[in-house]
Order: structure tokens, then C-alpha cells, then sequence
């Protein structure tokens, strides 16, 4: 099931993919818009899926730079470049964020497998849990006495019953 869907994902990327470098030959042939905005509007893709194709972003800026070699640049082109760059830059800082945040995570893991092997000390959470069933072995002993007496005046109970069923069984029937 997985793979089909996996395999329906790429299609679909493929898909749109080609329609993207379809759009972008047309704009080169037509001198039309060569921007991401543009691209993603005349490809009908979200301009995300081109920021996150490295390289058909990086298709998209020589083609932008090339159609503005012969000296016209547009304030659109230049705004483009400048709004793609302000965005890998923030990309850039969301990444090294996340890696900081996973290396820190993996020396903890790490740290406290190593302190757990070395035998140097037991963690913390042993001595708790050690705590917790010295309680709970004290709690069930006490549940266990109150158990008892109350198994013993139920037996009683029953005892007492059973002697007065008998006498009244056996009861001469003139009293």
C-alpha cells in the first residue's frame, strides 16, 4: 500500500516537474517571465515546490540571469533574487537550529548510554522506583491484612448463619 502511494508521489512530482521546465523553455523562447512566482503560475505548482528543488531554482536563476545578460534587468528579476535569497537565508538559520538541536539531543542519548554502561552510579529514576515498591509492598501487605480479617468475619458470619438455619430446622414444630 505504501509503496503505492510513494510511487503515485513521485509520478506526481515527475509530473509537475516537467511542467515546470516545459513553462520555463517557454518563457526563455517567448521572453516571457522568468521568475519563480511566474514559472510556478504558468507550470500550476506552488512556488514551495520549486524553492524546495534545489536545482530547478537554481535553472530558474540562470535563466533569469541570462535573459537579463543582454542589460535589462528587471525590478521584478532583481526582487525575486532578493526574496529567494532572503529566503534560503532563513532556511539556512531554521537548519542550523534544528541541527544544534539534534546534536545536543544525540549527546544526551549518548551521555547518559555511556554513564549507564561505565557502572559508575545508578541513575536517579533507580532509587525512586526502588522507593515505590518498598511503598506499594507495604500498601499490599496492609490490603492483605485487612483482607484477612474481613475473610474471617465473613466465615463467621456464615457460621453463625449456618448454626442458626439448624435450629431452626431442627425445632420441635409444637413451639
Amino acid at each position: 500500500m505504501t509503496s503505492r502511494l510513494t510511487e503515485g508521489r513521485r509520478a506526481d512530482s515527475a509530473r509537475r516537474r516537467e511542467r515546470v521546465l516545459k513553462a520555463l523553455d517557454t518563457a526563455l523562447h517567448t521572453g516571457g517571465d522568468i521568475t519563480v512566482s511566474g514559472l510556478a503560475r504558468a507550470a500550476r505548482v506552488d512556488r514551495t515546490f520549486l524553492y524546495r528543488r534545489r536545482d530547478l531554482l537554481e535553472r530558474v536563476h540562470a535563466a533569469a540571469t541570462a535573459s537579463a545578460g543582454d542589460g535589462v534587468v528587471t525590478a521584478v528579476s532583481r526582487a525575486s533574487l532578493q526574496t529567494d535569497l532572503a529566503n534560503a537565508l532563513e532556511r539556512n538559520s531554521r537548519l542550523a537550529a534544528r541541527v544544534r538541536q539534534l546534536e545536543e539531543r544525540l549527546s544526551r542519548s549518548i551521555g547518559a548510554k555511556v554513564w549507564s554502561a561505565s557502572g559508575l552510579g545508578a541513575p536517579a529514576d533507580i532509587d525512586q522506583l526502588q522507593r515505590r515498591i518498598t511503598a506499594l509492598e507495604l500498601q499490599l501487605s496492609d490490603k492483605q491484612g485487612e483482607l484477612d480479617e474481613r475473610t474471617e468475619e465473613l466465615e463467621a458470619a456464615r457460621a453463625a448463619n449456618r448454626e442458626m438455619t439448624r435450629s431452626l430446622n431442627h425445632r420441635p414444630a409444637g413451639l
